[in-house]
């Protein structure tokens, strides 16, 4: 809902607006799996877009200018992740473009995940969680 006028979904619903998803979630094995964009930093998406449609802004985050994308899917094709989707009401690419972050720079998916299946960590971050995790699992 983020990504609506107002981030409002009554307020999108009486004006007609119709929210894209910018995530999916999928349940393998009875398990809830998110299907985000993770802002490569050598973004495959990037490197074949044959319109520049797709690009890296200077903070490293990979968006798509919907004026220049044609819909030819070769940035979907490309990303290892499944990130990138179809805007069902242009044909366009639809992916996560980190516009939605609050005051703390915590993106509006994360904060609305009602299961924690999203979380938002830098990479140092994550890798001393499982350090952690690794080393209070050997003392058990």
């Amino acid at each position: 809902m983020s990504h609506t006028s107002d981030g409002d979904l009554v307020g999108a619903i009486l004006r007609g607006e119709r929210p894209q998803k910018y995530l999916w979630v999928e349940d393998i094995d009875q398990k809830k799996v998110p299907t985000v964009c993770r802002q490569c930093e050598d973004a495959p998406c990037v490197a074949v877009c044959p319109t520049g449609a797709m690009y890296q802004r200077d903070d490293t985050i990979n968006i798509c200018n919907l004026q220049q994308c044609i819909g030819c899917w070769m940035c979907a094709l490309a990303c290892p992740f499944g990130a990138i989707g179809r805007n069902e009401y242009e044909g366009k690419v639809v992916k996560c473009d980190r516009a939605c972050l609050n005051e703390e720079g915590i993106p509006a998916c994360v904060r609305a995940c009602p299961t924690g299946a999203l979380v938002f960590q830098t990479v140092e971050e994550f890798e001393a969680e499982r350090r952690k995790e690794a080393v209070a699992s050997l003392l058990k």
